[in-house]
């Protein structure tokens, strides 16, 4: 008799993404006899505990080392308690390294956005110190929904329409198996291994915008619209990186071409892109010159976009990070200030 149909679902997705990571990383390296490192970050919730015990049982197939790092946000009372259990039910399923990374959460951008900014930064150096070539990420296509509500809600473009890929990074660190199973699966899975679990208070809590979303949003829609918001939304998400990648590209080849021979930008062939392509030339342009990514939105870059299309003699745009953009000349002058 064969597992239960929801663990033989995540070990499946687990097994797809370690061959990739396996064909990738032999491609790479050139040395088949290598064993790479994939750590999987775990809360000890869920979602990353079924991901845990399928890359736990998988990597005993393959030529590959598997690990774990669990963090501690210090957001509750008993969090390094709890953080200490997790790496050892982690250590029980024979992940090794296993790690446990306290952080300090700041306050920049909200509660959410500044504990998954100290998460993902501890998770980056629990990679760089083990040497691991990927970090598996429990985020399942319930999460991905939520995601796309959340960027729509916000007015953020179709870039933020795309949720989260399902290899991300500068380095193809991050993987999510999950974003085609549903959340109901995973607990599934769990259940019929018996793990144990911690169900997150603030997921429930309604301080949070995600949490929110998740217990009051969705089901409202899905009672207004019927079943499959959650399945639509994910495929929404995928249309909309598809496009966004091929807008991207063509905004990138684009750049020169919309530049005279000393590297400026040109209005009037600025002028002539359609807007989609124009506004992203114009993200690239000003990130290069110091703006941040994550402080850079989609009314910074519609100001910037009237300095071509709707002109009057308007002075310089202020950007984040201390950069500025003004017309001169009839060219579009950015630089740090």
């Amino acid at each position: 008799m064969g597992p239960h149909p929801a663990v033989a679902a995540i070990r499946l997705a687990v097994r797809r993404v370690l061959h990739d990571i396996l064909t990738e990383h032999h491609t790479d390296t050139g040395e088949p006899t290598t064993e790479p490192l994939v750590l999987v970050a775990c809360s000890g919730g869920a979602d990353s505990m079924a991901l845990a015990s399928a890359l736990a049982f998988e990597s005993r197939k393959l030529p590959l080392r598997a690990g774990g790092i669990t963090v501690d946000h210090g957001l509750q009372d008993g969090s390094a308690q709890r953080a200490a259990e997790v790496a050892d039910r982690m250590t029980a399923l024979g992940l090794d390294p296993v790690d446990s990374a306290a952080v300090t959460v700041g306050r920049e951008g909200g509660p959410e956005a500044a504990a998954r900014d100290a998460r993902y930064a501890a998770l980056d150096a629990a990679a760089e110190h083990h040497g691991a070539t990927a970090v598996l990420l429990g985020h399942t296509r319930d999460d991905q929904a939520e995601t796309v509500l959340l960027g729509l809600a916000r007015g953020s473009g179709i870039r933020s329409l795309s949720g989260m890929a399902a290899v991300s990074g500068t380095t193809r660190r991050y993987r999510r198996p999950f974003l085609e199973l549903d959340r109901q699966t995973v607990r599934k899975a769990c259940v019929a291994q018996e793990l144990a679990v911690w169900d997150d208070p603030h997921n429930a809590d309604p301080a949070y915008t995600r949490s929110r979303l998740r217990h009051e949003g969705l089901p409202a829609l899905e009672k207004a619209l019927g079943k499959g918001v959650v399945e639509a939304l994910a495929r929404t998400a995928q249309l909309s990186r598809d496009d966004a990648d091929a807008l991207d590209s063509w905004a990138a080849d684009a750049d020169a071409s919309v530049r005279d021979d000393a590297g400026r930008l040109e209005c009037a062939k600025l002028f002539g892109l359609p807007p989609a392509v124009r506004r992203r030339v114009l993200r690239r342009a000003v990130i290069a010159e110091g703006a941040p990514a994550g402080s850079l939105f989609a009314r910074h870059i519609e100001e910037v976009d009237r300095l071509i299309t709707g002109w009057r003699g308007q002075g310089a745009i202020n950007l984040p990070g201390r950069v500025e953009a003004r017309r001169q000349g009839g060219r579009l002058v950015i630089r740090q200030g």
